[in-house]
């Protein structure tokens, strides 16, 4: 997915997840103009759908907070996951990680009075 039609304007007119003759179009899953089309249809405003899009950023981290007190608790092992989540968790942890070192060298860099 997704792959679309447009109409005479050039406009979205339609989505599907499978390609044919009159949805050959494919476009990103993350497409401003796809995410539009789709927010329009479901009768969402830019403003909801980007109150959603945040929220949706927000909740990783405490899915991601949540896997790791688990996983400190003995709860749940890092194995328990799906190969492909322990990638994506693993990817975050070394991002976070390089951020906090990042941070940690700019502190270094100012004086304290």
């Amino acid at each position: 997915m997704p792959y679309v039609q447009r109409n005479d304007s050039g406009d979205l007119a339609a989505v599907s997840t499978e390609r044919s003759e009159v949805f050959s179009e494919w476009l990103e899953p993350d497409s401003p103009e796809l995410k539009n089309y789709l927010a329009q249809m479901t009768g969402q405003t830019p403003e909801v759908a980007s109150a959603l899009a945040e929220s949706d950023h927000a909740l990783v981290r405490v899915v991601d907070d949540l896997v790791n007190v688990l996983i400190e608790k003995n709860l749940m092992r890092f194995t328990d996951l799906p190969e492909a989540a322990q990638k994506k968790l693993m990817a975050r942890q070394s991002l976070r990680q390089s951020l906090t070192s990042l941070k940690l060298l700019g502190d270094e860099d100012q004086t304290v009075l």
